[in-house]
């Protein structure tokens, strides 16, 4: 019965992302060397589907204190832009080790 409703939801959560991807990308490049010093500012990563639905449910159901899920959300993208970073750069080192 509420199948087709998620599925309208999933789709709008899946547009609503993919529509903000540009303006919300500001990763910090990966980097070129295994001893690079991670940057200043890791930036964030794009929205995800489930934030974008997590957003929505949180200001429709039950709206937090003003400014707690943006809080939160940018804290988590942040995070998570740091720690691919620094997962790229291990990798990097792991490639170099290989060819030495």
């Amino acid at each position: 019965r509420h199948t087709v409703l998620v599925m309208a939801a999933l789709a709008v959560c899946t547009v609503t992302a993919a529509a903000l991807r540009e303006r919300t990308d500001s990763q910090a490049p990966p980097p070129t060397t295994p001893d690079q010093p991670p940057p200043a500012d890791p930036g964030l990563i794009p929205l995800t589907v489930p934030e974008v639905g997590r957003l929505l449910a949180d200001a429709l159901h039950h709206p937090p204190p003003p400014g707690h899920a943006i809080d939160w959300l940018t804290w988590r993208r942040r995070h998570q832009a740091r720690a691919r970073w620094h997962h790229q750069r291990t990798r990097l080192n792991r490639e170099y080790a290989l060819l030495t």
